[in-house]
């Protein structure tokens, strides 16, 4: 599975509506056959900066996912609303998903 973190900061003016800028693209995106999962959270630290947490099933899904067309034509739009080049964790790891953590689960109350 590849495995990808990317950290995306806005434009302070584009805050607010990045998430409805980038949901088209997200759509797509989960739609792949390829795509395992696709998921955006905002910093609680920093309200310009978006983390994207996703995965693809295979390196091939993943080269899948940039050459498509709703890849290649969601970057223009998103490069007009950052203010920095985001940074990548781009990395290969054993598993197919989610797995639960062992360490911690909800107690009965």
């Amino acid at each position: 599975m590849i495995f990808i973190v990317v950290k995306f900061t806005v434009r302070s003016a584009e805050s607010d509506s990045w998430l409805s800028c980038v949901e088209d693209f997200t759509r797509a995106t989960r739609q792949e056959p390829g795509n395992v999962f696709f998921e955006w959270s905002r910093s609680v630290d920093n309200p310009d900066q978006f983390v994207l947490v996703e995965a693809f099933a295979s390196g091939e899904a993943g080269e899948a996912h940039v050459n498509s067309d709703h890849f290649k034509n969601a970057m223009p739009r998103m490069a007009e609303l950052i203010a920095e080049t985001p940074e990548i964790i781009n990395v290969e790891v054993a598993g197919t998903g989610w797995s639960r953590m062992t360490e911690l689960t909800p107690q009965p109350r």
